[in-house]
């Protein structure tokens, strides 16, 4: 694990403001990866897996000259992420995915992979190595975590109208004390008080190339919950409210086009993969979406 990252208080308490979101709240990790030299009994983004050695590597079939090994992109236990909530006696979430993008839409195969611990008694030492033309944005570089549970409410976009309508009123927001400093309720909202932006388990889906969409489970018709944000930043110029305290001193006073990506993942345009699980069943198909 990679110390501690204290996210900062919200510069306002938005379900007092505005007490209809209260049961909206929704707990999610921050994952905090940082540069490091993670082990196979670690929690990581990139790091190597702990994976059977008798158990084939995946790897990807689709517009390639012969079949691509995948690539690790996050191990995570949960004994230092209780909120993954894994089916039957697996305690490791893994996925891994092809580094490079596939025509026609630009898609990534991705693969997710629920395993006990205990079971895997003979390691792969030498998992095949990755290649393709985009491996430099899709090849995590190793990083070690350190989580960090927060509270979340849904952005702007997926609240129900009304409330919708309510958190963009400013003489709201002037009622119960806040001083908006000029500043847009909707963007104060979305960018500091809603969801976290960076790699995350759980909490609140992020919108903006679509409009929300729920998913739904193939296997049983029961809407899904996020799973796993995988991020192209941790935070940017417009999110720097997120920045861990411990890493203030870090950043600079006029942070025009900056943002933080230590695991050097570029998603798609600087977006981010987001993957939803069905809370019925964990071992039910997962589902992916970029946003």
């Amino acid at each position: 694990m990679n110390g501690t990252r204290t996210t900062p208080p919200r510069p306002v308490d938005i379900a007092e403001v505005f007490p209809a979101l209260a049961p909206l709240a929704r707990p999610a990790v921050r994952l905090h990866p940082r540069p490091g030299s993670p082990t196979v009994h670690d929690s990581s983004i990139g790091g190597p897996l702990l994976w059977p050695a008798q158990q084939p590597w995946p790897r990807c079939y689709l517009g390639h000259d012969g079949l691509h090994p995948l690539v690790p992109v996050a191990q995570l236990y949960a004994r230092d992420i209780p909120l993954l909530r894994p089916p039957g006696r697996a305690d490791v979430l893994q996925v891994l995915w092809c580094p490079s993008e596939h025509d026609p839409d630009s898609s990534i195969p991705i693969e997710v992979c629920w395993r006990t611990a205990a079971d895997v008694t003979d390691v792969l030492t030498a998992p095949p190595e990755a290649f393709d033309a985009d491996e430099d944005l899709y090849v995590p570089e190793p990083c070690v975590l350190a989580p960090e549970q927060i509270t979340e409410y849904p952005g702007s976009l997926e609240l129900p109208q009304e409330l919708r309508q309510q958190i963009t009123d400013p003489e709201l927001w002037r009622a119960a004390g806040v001083d908006l400093d000029g500043v847009d309720p909707r963007e104060l909202y979305d960018h500091a008080l809603s969801h976290a932006p960076g790699w995350k388990v759980g909490g609140w889906s992020a919108w903006g190339l679509t409009d929300p969409m729920p998913r739904f489970c193939i296997a049983c018709g029961t809407a899904m919950t996020p799973l796993l944000t995988i991020a192209s930043s941790e935070w940017h110029r417009n999110s720097t409210s997120w920045i861990p305290e411990e890493e203030e001193g870090e950043v600079p006073e006029t942070p025009a086009d900056i943002w933080s990506n230590p695991p050097e993942v570029t998603v798609l345009d600087v977006n981010r993969i987001q993957l939803y699980a069905c809370p019925a069943n964990g071992g039910h198909p997962h589902t992916e979406l970029v946003q």
